[in-house]
């Protein structure tokens, strides 16, 4: 733990927070979930005052976007890995045998926890402090031009334009435990009975990738 506070870059003055925003509840007794809610919530509240101040120019919008490409699944569980958190990470033995501390969502999970204990321990200055020191590289590369309105969006917009009825989405399949699900989802078009499935990690992220897959067979005509 203390070889990770260094990393972390802050001395904890409550160990025993540390221990727990890495315990995972296959673990048995308390774990980091809480801690991970109260991590998610600063962690979107820092990001959004830091977009806030840097592109004054920016609308909601893209605002919203430029904030989603940054607090997303990928980008912090590669920041966990940084800092090398499947190490520390605590799980029951059927967790450990298929790889859980090094999966994305488990790595994710454990960042936003590790950010709640530096929160609680230390305050608001040591968890924006933590905050501005991992996402420094990340601020730095971000531009408006570079962010893409999502699949939804755009397809939303376009059937607006062409006053078509939005599309529904529909679950239709949930594969794998519930720290590693797969969701399928169902796009339709009730106008003109057209049709796309999309699969991700997330409810959202299968929807994102049917509504991505019905633009591109509306493009194909």
């Amino acid at each position: 733990m203390e070889q990770l506070s260094r990393s972390i870059g802050h001395p904890f003055a409550n160990p025993a927070l540390l221990e727990l925003a890495l315990t995972h509840r296959s673990a048995g007794g308390e774990h980091n979930e809480r801690l991970e809610y109260l991590g998610d919530s600063i962690l979107g509240f820092m990001v959004a005052d830091v977009l806030y101040h840097r592109f004054l120019l920016a609308d909601e919008g893209q605002l919203s976007r430029l904030r989603a490409s940054l607090v997303r699944r990928e980008t912090l569980a590669q920041l966990g890995r940084d800092l090398e958190l499947e190490r520390y990470i605590r799980m029951g033995a059927g967790e450990m045998r298929t790889g859980g501390p090094s999966r994305s969502s488990t790595l994710a999970d454990a960042f936003e926890a590790v950010l709640g204990a530096v929160y609680l321990d230390g305050g608001y200055p040591a968890a924006r402090a933590l905050v501005e020191r991992l996402f420094a590289g990340l601020f730095q590369g971000l531009d408006l031009a570079s962010v893409e309105k999502d699949p939804k969006t755009r397809l939303q917009e376009l059937l607006q334009s062409r006053r078509r009825p939005l599309p529904s989405y529909e679950v239709t399949e949930v594969l794998g435990d519930q720290h590693n699900q797969q969701f399928h989802v169902r796009c339709f078009l009730d106008d003109s009975g057209q049709e796309a499935n999309g699969i991700g990690p997330s409810r959202r992220r299968a929807e994102q990738d049917a509504a991505d897959k019905m633009l591109r067979r509306i493009a194909h005509g």
